[in-house]
């Protein structure tokens, strides 16, 4: 799998157990897996497999 571009070893757990690993706060990133955003309602049911590429965005404020 890829995350932000960076091959990872990641299947068959879902996508809040990835965020959750990785020290990210589900409430303040969009995922989008293989092009499709994934709503937050689904980060704990959407299951990654191993040729998914993910990307998850934070947003910045700034000035």
């Amino acid at each position: 799998m890829y995350l932000n571009g960076i091959k990872i070893e990641w299947h068959n757990k879902t996508i809040l157990e990835l965020l959750i690993v990785n020290g990210i706060n589900a409430k303040v990133v969009v995922v989008e897996v293989n092009g499709n955003i994934i709503k937050k309602n689904d980060f704990d049911s959407f299951i990654l497999n191993e040729n998914d590429c993910v990307e998850v965005v934070s947003f910045v404020g700034g000035g």
